[in-house]
């Protein structure tokens, strides 16, 4: 998940225990009641406590079931009295609130009534606005979470579900947690779900969930989800800390997948059939969540400066686990990718440490993951695993700096790892000479395209020739998959013909994507990549192909015609936009696919349905009242990509006359919320 640089309070006087929470969203007016009670131990006498809660109102404040004193601002509810030391404490409050987020509320409109759900996102220290809580990571407390909403959804959230009852058109699902975590790491999901249910090797209960309709696609989005499970619990030699493992896909969601405590909620762009699945899927995803159960969740940082802790070990574990189920040379090229990509921040001075709060994704990620091969590299496999699970054993269910970890592995090890942390942790760049030694030590094929590009480098020999020898040579398609990215412009015809003739499809998608402009000679061999399993190569192919063989338009739309791609219909939005601009094919039906065109702006739609549709009609088309509201409403939109991307195109497009009167015409039709932006533009 994303790093947030947190500043959140800690109590130290105050050890909170438990909380018994009972919630009910109202999915009508998009806000949520309750009643918590924690339990709290006074570790020196203070004269107050207080608890993160964003703008909530209270109605009960109840300290050991009496009236209290308390005082509520916009962030936190501070309740006052003399606690003396020692002494154990109830603290029982009733609240509502209107999350602005963390709790988001997808559909329950006229317009989108068929993929209705609630959710929530904590990281990092958002859950207060849906729960009195705490911002700072370092107060962990056994959550209990009971939830009452309409009978015919699914309510999952963390824990086990304890019961359910049944009164009117409401139910309860009562749902309790057996060890202390941090409060970011509560969640819940509501929906219309089903679910497929496995038990790993150690006996854990695996819930599998998915919408109803796409129950044919539950092999392929949950594949190898057992076997990662069982890889890692064998990998980490701990055992799974929690009683149940769930994975939920949500809709519209704002990351790839967060790893609340036994319930993942993931991005539904990764439910997939067996042709997206070549292309994106969940199986790193998948293994990322699960690996921080223990990094993230078992053991927790103290603050971001530890966030490595968190990030760079669910990333090596999902990579090992990858590796795993994958095989060895998946494993290898990963990690010569992600130092590519590192050594290219190197060469524009912006390197990162490891260690600084404010990093980015691509530090904690990618480079953290590297600092952990390059120690399994200095300590031996052995060492390290011992090392990793006498730290998770020892501080498990508390909060963790580096400096702990490290101390574990020395321990292990009996090497002093002061330079390790100055060349991996501390400093700013990536030491791209010493994992080049690394990958040539793990990969003969990685050796192998060290040696080409250095023979690149210095022969008087055509490119083409050298690759041709390292070409024919080469048993590992990784390396072929290298050579075409890195060198597409230097590959024979042999070469050439001989990917195109091949049924690897990432070998013939690398070719395709690498090849700028068709020739005459190209174009009779790209036609066969209309019925690739691959959206991402029939997308890029169709639109290729109509680009380069004008007299063929209607032949290729004709072939693609019944195609969607992915969740985001990309091969469908293509394919309207060029069904429109070719004047011979279907006149007639042109001011439909125009219709459905437009369509794919609505609400209804996955925000990166959307956002394609939006582009393609501004590029190509115009938008018209329809499409200008469905505009307004993205500039509020969750996802902040998405919101961006719509609050850009605003300002793009207010540039011109005809759409800055339409959208003040619009005004009346929106909400004030939606129009503040447009009216801070205009």
């Amino acid at each position: 998940m994303q790093c947030f640089v947190l500043q959140a309070q800690e109590q130290q006087n105050v050890d909170f225990l438990t909380a018994n929470i009972d919630v009910q969203p109202n999915e009508q007016s998009k806000k949520i009641s309750g009643t918590v009670t924690y339990t709290f131990n006074v570790l020196a006498t203070i004269d107050s406590v207080f608890l993160d809660a964003k703008k909530m109102d209270f109605t009960t404040v109840l300290l050991n079931n009496k009236r209290v004193k308390y005082k509520v601002d916009e962030n936190r509810i501070t309740i006052y009295k003399k606690l003396k030391k020692g002494k154990k404490y109830n603290l029982k409050l009733t609240y509502q609130a209107q999350p602005k987020q963390t709790l988001y509320f997808v559909g329950w409109n006229k317009k989108d009534d068929k993929n209705n759900q609630i959710w929530t996102q904590g990281q990092g220290k958002y859950t207060s606005h849906w729960l009195p809580s705490f911002d700072d990571m370092n107060e962990k407390v056994i959550f209990n979470l009971t939830i009452t909403f309409n009978k015919n959804y699914q309510v999952i959230a963390n824990g086990k579900l304890k019961t359910t009852s049944v009164k009117d058109n409401l139910k309860e699902w009562e749902f309790r947690m057996k060890n202390p975590m941090s409060s970011y790491l509560l969640a819940f999901a509501i929906g219309n779900y089903s679910v497929h249910k496995e038990v790993s090797a150690s006996g854990v209960p695996l819930e599998l969930y998915y919408y109803p309709k796409d129950s044919a696609k539950v092999e392929t989005t949950y594949k190898y989800s057992k076997a990662i499970f069982n890889f890692l619990e064998a990998e980490i030699g701990v055992a799974y800390p929690w009683q149940v493992y769930k994975q939920i896909p949500v809709r519209d969601f704002l990351y790839a997948g967060m790893e609340n405590t036994t319930t993942t909620i993931f991005s539904d762009a990764y439910v997939v059939d067996s042709l997206a699945y070549n292309d994106t899927n969940y199986v790193n995803v998948n293994a990322h969540e699960l690996a921080h159960q223990w990094f993230g969740d078992l053991v927790t940082e103290v603050s971001s400066n530890h966030h490595w802790l968190h990030e760079g070990f669910a990333t090596y574990y999902a990579y090992l686990a990858e590796k795993e189920v994958l095989g060895e040379e998946h494993f290898n090229w990963k990690l010569f990718a992600t130092a590519l990509q590192l050594d290219k921040v190197n060469q524009k001075n912006k390197g990162e440490a490891l260690t600084n709060p404010k990093a980015s994704s691509l530090t904690f990620y990618e480079k953290g993951a590297w600092a952990l091969h390059a120690l399994v590299d200095l300590v031996g496999k052995n060492a390290f695993k011992e090392g990793v699970k006498n730290y998770l054993e020892k501080h498990k269910y508390k909060n963790v700096t580096v400096a702990d970890f490290l101390f574990s592995i020395e321990q292990a090890s009996g090497i002093n790892l002061q330079d390790y942390n100055s060349t991996w942790l501390t400093a700013k760049n990536f030491p791209t000479n010493k994992a080049k030694e690394i990958l040539k030590k793990s990969s003969s094929s990685i050796t192998t395209f060290y040696k080409l590009q250095k023979e690149l480098t210095v022969s008087k020999e055509l490119n083409s020739v050298i690759i041709d020898r390292y070409w024919n040579k080469a048993t590992s398609n990784q390396l072929k998959k290298y050579i075409v990215e890195f060198y597409s412009k230097s590959l024979s015809n042999a070469v050439k013909n001989g990917i195109l003739k091949s049924n690897d499809v990432k070998l013939r998608q690398k070719l395709l994507l690498n090849t700028q402009k068709f020739t005459l000679e190209d174009i009779a061999y790209f036609e066969s990549f209309l019925t690739d399993k691959s959206y991402t190569t029939v997308e890029n192919a169709l639109y290729k192909l109509w680009i380069y063989n004008p007299d063929k338009r209607a032949v290729y739309l004709e072939e693609t015609k019944d195609i969607l791609g992915f969740s985001n219909k990309n091969v469908r939005l293509l394919w309207l936009s060029l069904a429109i601009m070719t004047k011979e094919y279907n006149v007639a039906l042109k001011n439909d696919y125009l219709k459905e065109l437009r369509s794919y702006t609505s609400e209804k739609e996955y925000f990166e349905t959307r956002q394609l549709a939006f582009s393609y009609l501004n590029d190509l088309f115009y938008l018209d009242e329809t499409n200008l509201v469905d505009l307004i409403h993205a500039t509020n939109h969750p996802v902040w990509q998405f919101k961006s991307y719509a609050r850009n195109l605003v300002n793009d497009i207010l540039e011109k006359k005809e759409y800055k009167k339409m959208l003040l015409k619009l005004e009346p039709q929106v909400s004030k919320e939606d129009f503040k932006y447009i009216k801070s533009r205009l």
